[in-house]
C-alpha cells in the first residue's frame, strides 16, 4: 500500500468551501506556512506555466525553491517539489502521518470536520516545503482564490494570470465575477501583479479588489521579448507575468536579478503543455481560452501540417466552445472520455463536433484513439491530445511506457 492510497480515501471530488478547516489544521501543525516566503499564483489559464518559469528563475538565482501545483499528470508526488525534484514515497508517507496525528478531528469528527482531498494535499505541500527549509515557495491556487485552500497563506507577492470562463458552477458565469474570486488571494500590504492581457471587466474588477483589500496593484508588461522554452505565443504573456512577480519578490528581499529571470524563462519546462512525446503533441487546453491558445499555436508551431486531434473533456467544461476554437485548425477529431468520474461521454457530443465542419469519431479508450490518430497521421499529420489534463496525464503514461 503506497502513501497515495490514503489520499484516495478522501473523496477527491469533495469541495467544501471555506478556510476554517485549513486554518484549524495549520494551527495544529504549528503554522508551517509562516516559515515560507511565498509567491502565490492564481488565474484561469497560464498559472502553472507562470509558476514553472518563476521557480526556474529562482533556482538559477541560487535559491532552494519549493513548488506546489495541481493537478498532477501521472503521480501525486509531482504536486510537491523541491528544486525540481518531486517528493519521494518516504517523505510523503511521513507528512501524511504528521497531518493525521495533528488533526484527530479529521477522522473522528463529522463530515464538516473532514479535510478534503485538496486541503490535505495543500497541507502536505506547505508542511513539506517548510520542513525542507526552502528559501522561497511558489504556490499555485487550485480553484478560484478567495476560498481556495492555498489562500490560508500570506505571501510576499500575489500574481494573477489571464482570467477566463471556467469552473462557472463554482465561480460564476461572468469574467468580472470570476476575477473577484481570483483576487481573493490579495492581502493587505502584499504587492499584487496581474497579467496585462485581460478582459476589460476582469482587469477593472482585479484593480478594484486590490484597492479594497489594500494590496499595491501592478500590471505586467504585455509580452516577453527574450528567449522562452515553453511553446506557444500565449506563453509570452505568462513569461511577462512571471518576470513582473519576480521583480516584486526581489524588492521584498528574495534576490533575483534580470539575468536570472531571463535564464529561468529560457529554460523552464512544464509537462503536458505544448509538449511533444513520441511524436504526439500534448496540451491540456482544458477550457475555451486554453483551446483558443492551442488553436492559435498549432499553425505557428507546425505550419502546413494537418492535425489529428484526440479530444476529451470533463462534464463541467464548455465543450462546444472548445470545439469551436479547435475544429477550424484540425483535420479530424477523435473523441474519447478522460480517465475521470467527471468525464463527459463522447457519444453525447459527437454531433456537436461534426456540426463544426470536421470529421469526428468516438473511441472506447485512449489507446484506441491514439492508434487511430497515429494511423491517420502516417501522411505526416500531427497527432495531438487535448481537452483535459486528465487525458493528457493518461497519454503521458501510455507514451512513456512505449519509450521504456
Amino acid at each position: 500500500m503506497g502513501p497515495t492510497d490514503y489520499l484516495d480515501t478522501l473523496r477527491p471530488l469533495a469541495m467544501h468551501f471555506g478556510l476554517e478547516r485549513m486554518e484549524r489544521a495549520l494551527a495544529a501543525l504549528g503554522h508551517p506556512e509562516r516559515d515560507l516566503a511565498i509567491l502565490h499564483v492564481a488565474g484561469t489559464n497560464g498559472k502553472g506555466s507562470t509558476c514553472a518559469m518563476a521557480a526556474g528563475a529562482l533556482r538559477v538565482a541560487g535559491h532552494r525553491v519549493g513548488l506546489y501545483t495541481s493537478p498532477h499528470l501521472v503521480r501525486f508526488h509531482e504536486r510537491i517539489q523541491v528544486d525540481g525534484r518531486a517528493i519521494d514515497d518516504a517523505a510523503l508517507a511521513a507528512r501524511i502521518e504528521e497531518v493525521r496525528r495533528a488533526c484527530p478531528w479529521h477522522e473522528g469528527g463529522d463530515d464538516s470536520d473532514r479535510i478534503t482531498y485538496f486541503e490535505f494535499a495543500t497541507l502536505l505541500g506547505l508542511l513539506h516545503l517548510a520542513r525542507e527549509r526552502v528559501d522561497v515557495a511558489v504556490v499555485e491556487v487550485g480553484l478560484g482564490g478567495r476560498f481556495d485552500a492555498t489562500s490560508a497563506v500570506t505571501p510576499r507577492v500575489a500574481a494573477v494570470s489571464r482570467i477566463g470562463l471556467d469552473h462557472m458552477q463554482f465561480l460564476g458565469d461572468r469574467v468580472d465575477t470570476i476575477a473577484r474570486e481570483k483576487a481573493g488571494i490579495f492581502k493587505p500590504g502584499v504587492p499584487a501583479v496581474v497579467a496585462h492581457v485581460q478582459p476589460p471587466t476582469a482587469l477593472e474588477a482585479l484593480r478594484d479588489e486590490a484597492q479594497r483589500r489594500g494590496a499595491p496593484f501592478h500590471v505586467a508588461a504585455p509580452g516577453w521579448d527574450g528567449p522562452i522554452a515553453l511553446r506557444g505565443p500565449h506563453q509570452r504573456e505568462n513569461a511577462a507575468l512571471a518576470a513582473a512577480a519576480l521583480r516584486l519578490l526581489d524588492a521584498s528581499g528574495i534576490r533575483v536579478g534580470e539575468e536570472e529571470i531571463r535564464a529561468g524563462v529560457a529554460a523552464a519546462r512544464w509537462p503536458g503543455r505544448m509538449e511533444e512525446v513520441g511524436g504526439v503533441l500534448l496540451d491540456g487546453a482544458h477550457n475555451a481560452d486554453g483551446a483558443a491558445a492551442l488553436a492559435a499555436a498549432l499553425p505557428v508551431l507546425h505550419p502546413g501540417r494537418p492535425v489529428e486531434l484526440i479530444f476529451g473533456v470533463l462534464s463541467d467544461k464548455d465543450h462546444a466552445a472548445m470545439l469551436a476554437a479547435l475544429a477550424p485548425v484540425v483535420r479530424r477529431i477523435h473523441l474519447v472520455a478522460p480517465d475521470s468520474p467527471r468525464a463527459r461521454d463522447p457519444r453525447s457530443y459527437v454531433l456537436v463536433a461534426e456540426q463544426m465542419g470536421t470529421v469526428a469519431d468516438v473511441h472506447a479508450s485512449l489507446p484506441e484513439a491514439l492508434a487511430c490518430a497515429r494511423s491517420a497521421a502516417q501522411d505526416g499529420a500531427l497527432p495531438c491530445v487535448a481537452g483535459s489534463l486528465y487525458l493528457v496525464g493518461e497519454a503521458l503514461r501510455l507514451l512513456a511506457g512505449e519509450e521504456m
